[in-house]
């Protein structure tokens, strides 16, 4: 029988271990042991050693960060929520001295004796001249933002796409002014036209006088959202994955149908937020309406017509002449206008959240 292995003098600190020359088989060569391997850190603790992390600064960049974004994103629910209890604080006494309903009375006379006013007939021009503008410039801008992005040559394609963004730039008085100066005269000529021989279609009848109707502003406010739509929806367009369109391509698809099968549904929630980017500028559209409009309170599909009128427009050319119920009713019809843009924005959140949890779950 050999000989029990001797233990090591450091059992009690390194725990039972055989020593060095019976842990080998007869005959092997002795090696010196090697020296075990430290790793410090730079505060001097071994990563085995058991040494303590470095402590976390109290205060750094990153937290500073943090803080600054989480304020800045504080601050605009309270000015939010500041503007709404301002306008509610203001509407309120006007809403109690009003006579009729506000809600569907069809006049605007707050300045009288004994106030009448009502926001039904100024909600809905609000309302039908902004879905009237985009259902002219949405597909419009669509087919732009298409040929910059997958058609165009590069070099006009990128001058195109900068007239598009300048136009944007344009201050909405000078689109009211060319308006009511200049775009006016082929309006009338083509609702004379209209009225002529679809005069039996209910929104082309009546007898005149044409010119300053729902359809010059929404022509007018067509214009004015269309380098909106088009040059987020052209972005849009140029984020698609290469390999996306490569792949249909290489499928025996054409031009066409790539964009329809790869390009389109990728940015769709993208071309969902440009569409209602620009519904949001459409409805908060003031000068502009207020100089090609007819300024009449009626609720009418008609679109040639003189007439029309909205929340903003009405704001614009009665303010001055209002007395403190007046105020109060325009600040009144304000609040309606803030809530209603406030559930635009909330329903395009809405879409593109869903629409993006479909596209991931389908991925």
């Amino acid at each position: 029988m050999g000989e029990t292995p001797h233990r090591s003098a450091h059992a009690g600190t390194g725990g039972t271990r055989v020593t060095e020359g019976h842990d080998r088989p007869s005959g092997a060569s002795a090696r010196p042991a090697e020296a075990p391997v430290s790793i410090r850190t730079p505060g001097g603790a071994g990563l085995g050693g058991g040494g303590a992390l470095p402590r976390a600064r109290a205060f750094g960049a990153e937290r500073a960060f943090r803080g600054l974004t989480v304020g800045a994103g504080a601050t605009v629910l309270v000015i939010i929520a500041a503007i709404a209890i301002f306008l509610v604080a203001k509407a309120v006494p006007a809403l109690r001295a009003n006579t009729e309903s506000f809600w569907s009375f069809e006049g605007w006379f707050p300045n009288d004796a004994e106030p009448r006013f009502g926001i039904g007939a100024l909600a809905f021009g609000t309302v039908f001249s902004s879905a009237l503008a985009l259902l002219i410039a949405v597909p419009v801008a669509l087919g732009i933002a298409l040929y910059l992005s997958h058609y165009a040559p590069r070099r006009l394609g990128t001058t195109l796409g900068f007239l598009i963004d300048l136009l944007a730039a344009v201050p909405s008085v000078v689109f009211g002014l060319w308006g009511r100066d200049v775009f006016i005269s082929p309006v009338r000529d083509f609702s004379a036209w209209l009225n002529t021989y679809f005069g039996w279609i209910p929104i082309f009848g009546g007898d005149g006088p044409f010119g300053k109707s729902i359809m010059l502003g929404a022509l007018v406010l067509a214009i004015m959202v269309l380098p909106i739509i088009t040059s987020l929806s052209r972005e849009v367009f140029l984020q698609t994955p290469t390999a996306n369109e490569e792949a249909a391509l290489a499928l025996g698809a054409t031009r066409w149908e790539m964009i329809r099968t790869a390009v389109l549904p990728y940015g769709r929630p993208g071309v969902i937020a440009a569409v209602m980017l620009g519904l949001g500028r459409a409805l908060g559209e003031t000068i502009a309406l207020a100089m090609t409009l007819g300024i009449t309170f009626g609720i009418s599909f008609n679109l040639i017509e003189s007439g029309g009128n909205t929340i903003a427009a009405n704001i614009a050319n009665t303010f001055g002449e209002a007395n403190d119920t007046g105020r109060g009713a325009l600040i009144a019809s304000g609040l309606v206008l803030f809530a209603i843009t406030l559930i635009v924005n909330i329903t395009a959140r809405a879409i593109i959240h869903r629409r993006r949890e479909f596209t991931e779950s389908a991925a």
